[in-house]
Formats: C-alpha cells, sequence, structure tokens
C-alpha cells in the first residue's frame, strides 16, 4: 500500500516529464537544444493563470469536458497496480471498469470539440473515433489474453501474475502482446508515426484539431491530461513483462519508474526515425496490433498445456 501510495504520487507529479523527454531525445536527433525538460510545467502553471474562452454556439459542455475527462484518467489509474504493488481499489472485473473510464474520457472530449461546433473540432473528432475504435480491438485482445493466462479478473492480478510468465514458457507471447499495447499507446496518445502533437497542418492533426478552441484552464487540463494518459499506457505496457514477484519496495518502485522512462524515450527515438503514417495506413497498423494479440491468445489456448 505505502509504495503503491508513492507509485501514485510519482505518476500525477512526474507525469508532465513523459511529453518533455520525448521533445529532448527529438532535439537530440536534429542536433538542436530543444525546450526544457521541465517545459510542460512551466506551459501548465502559465495555462492556469490566463481566461477562458468559449465559442457562442456551445451549450455548455466545452467547458466541462477536459475537466471530467481528466477525471475519468485519474480514477482509471487508481486500479492500476503502480510500482509493483497490487491497487487497494481492485475488485474482480475492474478491468471492465478501467477500459470503460478510458473510452469515456476519449468520449467526452470528443463531445467537448463537437460543442465547439467549428469543422476543424468535427475533423478530429472523426480520425479520433475512426482509430481509437480498433485501438479497443487491441486492448481487448490483450485483457482475454492476459485473463487465459492468469486466470484473474482484477487488473492488479492481470499485470502483476503477468509478468512472472515472461521469464518462462510464455515470453514470447507475452512480448507479442506487449507490442500491441505499444501500438495502442502510440495511437491513443497521438505520437508518432501515427500523429504529430506538435503540427499545424489540417492534414495531419487529430488531438490538435480537437483542442483548437481551449484556452486557459481548460487547455491545462488536457495538456496534464494527455501526459498521465501516456504514463498509464506506458504502464500498460511495461507491466506486462516486469517479474512483480521478483521485485518489490523500492526495487519495484524503481524498476516501475525507469521502465516508464525508458519507454517515453523509445517514443522519442520512433518519432525521430519515422515519419508519420498516412492515414490510411495506420487502420492497417492498428489491425496489426490486433493480430498480435490473437495470435497469442490462439497459441495459448491451443499449445499452452492450459
Amino acid at each position: 500500500m505505502d509504495w503503491w501510495l508513492v507509485s501514485l504520487l510519482s505518476a500525477l507529479v512526474l507525469c508532465p516529464l513523459l511529453p518533455g523527454l520525448v521533445n529532448r531525445v527529438k532535439a537530440f536527433f536534429a542536433g538542436r537544444s530543444g525546450p526544457s525538460l521541465f517545459q510542460l510545467y512551466y506551459d501548465l502553471f502559465k495555462l492556469l493563470k490566463k481566461g477562458r474562452v468559449y465559442s457562442l454556439t456551445s451549450c455548455g459542455l466545452v467547458g466541462l469536458s477536459p475537466w471530467f475527462s481528466l477525471g475519468c484518467v485519474v480514477v482509471a489509474l487508481l486500479f492500476m497496480p503502480l510500482g509493483m504493488c497490487d491497487s487497494p481499489l481492485r475488485f474482480t472485473g475492474d478491468v471492465i471498469l478501467f477500459l470503460y473510464l478510458l473510452v469515456l474520457s476519449r468520449l467526452l472530449m470528443v463531445l467537448g470539440a463537437l460543442d465547439a461546433g467549428t469543422s476543424f473540432e468535427g475533423m478530429g473528432s472523426s480520425r479520433k473515433v475512426h482509430f481509437s475504435a480498433l485501438s479497443e480491438l487491441v486492448l481487448l485482445g490483450a485483457v482475454v489474453f492476459l485473463i487465459c493466462l492468469t486466470g484473474r479478473m482484477d487488473l492488479s492480478g492481470l499485470l502483476n501474475s503477468a509478468g512472472v510468465a515472461s521469464w518462462g514458457r510464455y515470453g514470447v507471447l507475452l512480448l507479442l502482446t506487449s507490442l500491441g499495447l505499444y501500438i495502442v499507446m502510440l495511437s491513443e496518445c497521438c505520437r508518432g508515426p501515427f500523429g504529430d502533437p506538435d503540427t499545424q497542418l489540417e492534414l495531419a492533426m487529430i488531438d490538435e484539431a480537437m483542442v483548437l478552441d481551449y484556452s486557459g484552464s481548460d487547455l491545462a487540463a488536457i495538456r496534464y491530461a494527455a501526459s498521465l494518459k501516456m504514463w498509464v499506457f506506458g504502464s500498460l505496457f511495461v507491466m506486462v513483462l516486469l517479474p512483480a514477484d521478483l521485485l518489490d519496495g523500492f526495487q519495484g518502485w524503481l524498476a516501475y519508474s525507469s521502465s516508464i522512462f525508458a519507454t517515453a524515450l523509445s517514443i522519442g527515438v520512433i518519432e525521430s526515425v519515422m515519419a508519420r503514417y498516412r492515414f490510411k495506413k495506420i487502420p492497417q497498423v492498428l489491425l496489426a496490433g490486433f493480430g498480435l494479440t490473437l495470435i497469442s491468445l490462439v497459441f495459448l489456448l491451443f499449445f499452452g498445456g492450459r
């Protein structure tokens, strides 16, 4: 419980470092000094001091959706086995609630973008919903695989018990599943090669198009929620592979946190060496991620001896 709480506070406080780390890696590959590692902290404090401007066509949802969306991500984080420790809020079937919270967070942002009443938000929302529907296939495939592997129905049991098997006969299957989760992380966080969070080109905008009409503290909530969501999906990726029974206490927290930042480093490398995919290629990659989880599930059921 103590180290889980430490890990939770670490996630809430350190998650803005992840986009900064990605940008520093990209700057290194480009031969530039790049922005500060703490740039998002500065931006958040600056945005919190500014006022908010709303569209005249809005019915009020545009001002509520960023905060409710952030709340959904925070609540979803509470059910995760942070720092190799089981969540004190875990219960059988909480993985379904976890997935629904992530979906609700995305849905609220889409509704808020549509409530702004502009064509850009509609374009970004359409693209986001399209890609997210395919991402959910990968997540469901990974969850079903982990349920069959561990026999557990709670998120803590799924992730902590799965890491043990990564050192045994199911290592290859877990690697395939984790790769599918990594693809989902890149897509849901709109990172390269699926998207570019820094672009202002209409033909390439996804998440950026959905937040063009936000300002002030609302935009701060959106930026913070995006970094926290990267931490959540990064946790899903690393916890599948980390052996929870071999690491606990400070070692578990250190391994968990280091793996999250290493994942951010890998995102920066990918964005530096790969160009953004064309939109018609993104569904193909997401379906490939679903195929990886499906292959893992089939091999587990028919050749796993369970």
